[in-house]
């Protein structure tokens, strides 16, 4: 079984094209090709650059069906930007991490509390949650993917987690995949005792569960 991973930020640096894929072989026992859209360096963080990814994303899941012999396609961003436009276009199963996060928080929580890397909330995660939702933070200075990769960055994350708690919350999600890459649920575990749902290992979990049948 191959499962095809989808990254919305453009980059030449294998070791972090392939860290997601990674992930997902480690927690679910298959194989995984990563590819990324072109012109995206700074990956889908506002409107324009959510519709510029959608067609990107539906183009590239044509060509990793007839590619890469996968089974199933993630595509790895939670606002699972071109998700209905790909699952169009191909035969097999596509899955969005925003929504299988957002599925996943359901599992374990009634009252989910967000993190987000955009001050809305992508729509993919809302239209599950509805009115569990309790409350969204942006960590205090992230307006985009790389800045979750440094210091301040993380330690934001962290501040931000522990008042989704104090909002209320009793799971936490991450509307944002960037936060796989730094290994943010890893680092709350040690600090919050609520479950957190992280959405690369949520989609990767539900993608393989379609690949399988």
């Amino acid at each position: 079984m191959r499962i095809g991973v989808i990254r919305v930020v453009t980059t030449t640096d294998d070791d972090y094209l392939n860290s997601h894929g990674r992930v997902i072989e480690a927690e679910q026992g298959v194989a995984t090709v990563s590819r990324c859209i072109p012109d995206q360096p700074r990956g889908v963080h506002d409107a324009p650059s959510f519709a510029a990814a959608a067609e990107k994303v539906a183009d590239l899941a044509v060509r990793m069906e007839r590619d890469d012999a996968v089974d199933a396609l993630l595509i790895s961003c939670a606002a699972d930007p071109g998700l209905d436009p790909a699952r169009g276009r191909v035969r097999i199963p596509v899955i969005g991490a925003g929504s299988a996060a957002a599925a996943r928080a359901l599992e374990l929580g009634d009252r989910v509390g967000v993190l987000d890397l955009t001050a809305e909330t992508p729509l993919s995660v809302t239209s599950v949650l509805g009115g569990h939702r309790v409350a969204a933070i942006v960590p205090d200075g992230v307006t985009q993917t790389h800045h979750l990769r440094t210091e301040s960055g993380q330690a934001a994350s962290v501040r931000a987690a522990e008042r989704l708690i104090a909002s209320g919350a009793d799971t936490i999600m991450f509307a944002c995949t960037g936060m796989t890459t730094i290994g943010l649920a890893a680092l709350l575990r040690t600090r919050v005792d609520v479950p957190i749902v992280d959405a690369v290992r949520a989609g990767g979990a539900a993608a393989a569960a379609a690949a399988r049948g």
